[in-house]
């Protein structure tokens, strides 16, 4: 896992960062972090977990799956929601 982090810290800007993900993941799995990510930003907002799971087009159960990790994870998401600001 080491060398797959170094190579996404390696690459320098957004066109490089798309065109690796888009060669290392499907379109399926892009969209899918896409959309837990939209999930964390809107839990971060405090929406309640019905109106983001609308907002998102998925259950109350990814929505409480993305919360828990927010809450009980390493830190990722914060950190990442963190340094958008």
């Amino acid at each position: 896992m080491i060398k797959l982090y170094q190579a996404i810290l390696s690459l320098e800007n957004e066109t490089e960062l798309q065109a690796f993900f888009r060669d290392l993941l499907t379109l399926q799995e892009i969209k899918t972090f896409t959309q837990r990510f939209k999930i964390a930003r809107l839990l971060h907002q405090d929406l309640p977990y019905a109106k983001i799971a609308k907002l998102t087009h998925t259950s109350t159960t990814t929505v409480t799956r993305v919360s828990h990790w927010l809450k009980h994870g390493k830190g990722g998401y914060k950190l990442a929601l963190k340094n958008l600001k």
